[in-house]
C-alpha cells in the first residue's frame, strides 16, 4: 500500500492479508499474487479512521472497526454480515471468533462486550476497572484474554463471564495473545514484563529475555506448533521467541515508509507462512524473513 496503513493483520492458512489503508480503503490482499481480492468502505464514503481489523482464527471472516462501530465480513464472498454501532464508549480493539459467530470488543470505558450475531446473545465483561488496550478470542469463542491500563489481564469464560485466571503485571497491559492451539497465553506490559502462560494452569511457561529498558508490543503470534513466538513493536522492530525459554531467536528491522526523516514503521501484522516469518508495518510493506 503506498499510501500506508492504519491497521493489518494475516492469515497464513488462506495467504491473505487485510489492510486498513490510510487513503481510505480496507482491502483483502492475495499473499500469492500480491492482487486485491475484494475492497470495503467501513461506513461509506469519507475518511477512513477504521483502526482495527482482524481474521477470525480459521480465516473465513473478518471483523473490522472504527472507534464508534464494528462489521463483519465473509472471505467467502466479501459481502457484509452485519454492521453494529457502539454508543456507549469508543473502542479499542477486537476480535473474532471461528465462522464469525462471535465477536470481542474492548472498550475505553474499561468493559469488554462479547457478542454472537447470529443469536444477538450479548454479555458484558466487567472485570477490568480502567481503560481496555488488547483482546483476543479462542477459536471457538469459548475463552476471552483481555488486557488493560488497570496492569492486570484476564482469561474468561464468554459462556458465564467467570474469570478463570489473573495475570497482573507492573504496569498497563498493552498486548494479550491467545495461542491458536489453546495452549498457551501472551501478555505484555507497556514497559518491561511480557510472559507467556500455561492456558490451563495459568502459570508461567517463560519470560521475554529483552535488555531495553522499554519494549512495547504491537501484535503478536504464536506459530502454528506452538514452539514460537513472532512479535511486532513501533520502532520497526520483528522478533521470534522461544516459547519455552523466552529467549529471542532472531530479530529484524521492517522497511520504513519513504518521506522525511525519521523514517519508522509500527509493526501492526506477523504470522508464519511455511515456517517462514512475515510482516505488515504501518509503512504499507508485506515483507517475508530468513530464519538463521
Amino acid at each position: 500500500s503506498e499510501s500506508g496503513v492504519y491497521a493489518a493483520d494475516i492469515h497464513a492458512g488462506k495467504q491473505l492479508a487485510v489492510i486498513s489503508e490510510v487513503s481510505g480503503e480496507v482491502k483483502v490482499i492475495s499473499l500469492n499474487t500480491g492482487e486485491q481480492v475484494y475492497s470495503w468502505r467501513h461506513q461509506g464514503d469519507g475518511i477512513n479512521l477504521v483502526d482495527n481489523v482482524k481474521f477470525s482464527k480459521d480465516g473465513n471472516y473478518v471483523v473490522t472497526s472504527d472507534s464508534e462501530a464494528f462489521a463483519i465480513w465473509s472471505i467467502d464472498n466479501g459481502e457484509p454480515i452485519g454492521f453494529w454501532r457502539n454508543d456507549e464508549s469508543s473502542i479499542r480493539d477486537i476480535a473474532l471468533a471461528n465462522n464469525g459467530r462471535a465477536v470481542l470488543v474492548g472498550k475505553a470505558n474499561g468493559s469488554v462486550m462479547f457478542f454472537e450475531p447470529q443469536t444477538e446473545r450479548r454479555l458484558e465483561f466487567i472485570g477490568h476497572s480502567e481503560k481496555i488496550n488488547s483482546v483476543d478470542l479462542s477459536g471457538n469463542g469459548r475463552y476471552a484474554l483481555t488486557g488493560g491500563n488497570d496492569y492486570k489481564a484476564y482469561l474468561w469464560d464468554t459462556k458465564t463471564g467467570q474469570i478463570i485466571h489473573v495475570f497482573d503485571h507492573p504496569h498497563r497491559v498493552t498486548q494479550v495473545s491467545i495461542d491458536q492451539n489453546a495452549k498457551y497465553l501472551f501478555t505484555a506490559d507497556g514497559q518491561d514484563k511480557a510472559q507467556i502462560w500455561d492456558a490451563q494452569t495459568g502459570k508461567e511457561v517463560s519470560r521475554l529475555h529483552f535488555i531495553e529498558r522499554q519494549l512495547i508490543f504491537t501484535t503478536a503470534r504464536f506459530s502454528s506448533d506452538s514452539k514460537y513466538l513472532l512479535t511486532g513493536s513501533p520502532s520497526k522492530r520483528l522478533a521470534m521467541w522461544d516459547v519455552s525459554t523466552g529467549k529471542t531467536i532472531n530479530e529484524w528491522r521492517v522497511a520504513p515508509s519513504d518521506g522525511p526523516a525519521p523514517q519508522s514503521a509500527v509493526v501492526y501484522a506477523v504470522d508464519f507462512i511455511d515456517s517462514i516469518p512475515v510482516s505488515i508495518s504501518s509503512s504499507g510493506n508485506y515483507e517475508q524473513w530468513s530464519v538463521d
